[in-house]
């Protein structure tokens, strides 16, 4: 089988970005990268905001963030009137966690594709409420089918008190189909938290369309905002009984002003937000999710074929906007967590490239993203090198 070709470059994309360019940057998915006129839109905001700190706060801050809500509510295809501004999906994730109410016995129930961060918080409020937390197994290369029988028999009703499945999974770069996987809980009564992290952005998605009871998601990584936007999206019977994490002046006026204002946060981020998905308009969003598709495949087959990785042994990702792929690493190579972080930081170090390690299942698997800053000599630089820095041990 032929390595599939590189897509051609988007013109004048690289330049919209302030990367180091000595540095391979191959792990969007992690951070993102803001485009230097969203910083500069920001920035501007930060000079308002300093000028007269006073007048900033206290004269129509409140509405200058439910506006910003309904742009980037629209973006996503959500209604604004469910939607509140959230730092990140971790945070959101708490909020609703938090909120629930959980009680002794009842159970919080996961795949084991999960972020780590939110295995942390399912963790921390099941020891705080004596509720449980329970893993499903789901394979790697399990069809959607197979997918959503595992949690449809996983599920049960009457204890099982929330499901939270991933729109697309961090560590193994997977599309999961939510929308089927909601329909499931639903017809047993279960409400489902959808991580949304990576979806806003990478996929032309509309959250409605999903169905679940609660969403987050990520601007801040395939949607070009600054870093902290995320957004957290609340089917209308769970509004009034969402929290926010701490309590302050917004309080009464309830869901989702309440979880939006958290008092002197620094709230130029989600002021400038819209400017990202402006950004990714102006290139259009379609060629953008092709390009990026098409060179994370790249990546991954040069990759791989450089490690000796059989292309069916590859995983596909299960979409063809899938700008995330992944490549298992040799056998005893970055098994566990410390050693997974350990070689991010060498391949950082010696190679010049930021990409992702993670320990899924007891193997260690290096996920490589596509961006329209990418061009495909990088993963070629990494597909020579690699090989002999994992020889070193």
């Amino acid at each position: 089988m032929t390595v599939p070709q590189p897509p051609e470059p988007i013109p004048g994309a690289r330049l919209l970005f302030s990367l180091d360019p000595s540095v391979s940057h191959l792990n969007h998915g992690s951070f993102g990268a803001v485009p230097i006129g969203v910083q500069r839109a920001q920035q501007r905001l930060r000079d308002e905001m300093e000028a007269n700190p006073l007048r900033f706060f206290a004269e129509g801050l409140v509405d200058r963030i439910a506006h910003t809500r309904r742009h980037l509510a629209r973006f996503i295809g959500a209604d604004p009137e469910g939607t509140a501004l959230v730092g990140n999906a971790t945070t959101g994730v708490a909020v609703v966690l938090q909120s629930l109410g959980l009680r002794p016995g009842e159970e919080v129930l996961t795949t084991d594709h999960g972020y780590g961060a939110v295995a942390f918080s399912v963790a921390r409020e099941c020891r705080r409420t004596g509720a449980v937390s329970r893993t499903l197994p789901v394979p790697l290369n399990a069809t959607d089918e197979e997918v959503v029988d595992i949690i449809r028999t996983g599920l049960r009703p009457g204890r099982t008190r929330l499901l939270i499945v991933d729109q697309i999974t961090s560590p193994t770069a997977r599309l999961f189909p939510t929308a089927a996987i909601v329909g499931v809980a639903r017809e047993q009564g279960i409400p489902v938290l959808v991580d949304g992290a990576h979806a806003p952005g990478m996929l032309p998605i509309t959250v409605a369309s999903v169905g679940a009871d609660f969403w987050v998601g990520n601007l801040h990584k395939w949607a070009y905002t600054p870093r902290g936007t995320a957004a957290l999206v609340v089917a209308e019977p769970w509004r009034e009984r969402i929290e926010p994490l701490v309590v302050s002046w917004e309080q009464d006026s309830g869901f989702p002003a309440r979880v939006e204002w958290q008092a002197t946060l620094d709230y130029t981020s989600w002021l400038a937000a819209p400017a990202g998905p402006f950004t990714l308009r102006s290139l259009g969003p379609d060629r953008v999710r092709a390009h990026n598709a098409a060179l994370a495949a790249y990546g991954q087959r040069v990759v791989g074929d450089a490690l000796g990785v059989a292309p069916s042994h590859l995983p596909e990702p299960g979409g063809p906007t899938m700008a995330m792929r992944l490549i298992p690493l040799p056998p005893g190579v970055a098994t566990t967590i410390d050693a997974a972080r350990a070689l991010r930081s060498r391949i950082a170090e010696r190679l010049a490239a930021e990409v992702s390690v993670a320990a899924w299942n007891g193997r260690g698997w290096l996920r490589l993203c596509g961006q329209v800053y990418n061009t495909p000599d990088e993963y070629d630089r990494l597909a020579v090198r690699l090989p002999t820095l994992l020889a070193q041990g």
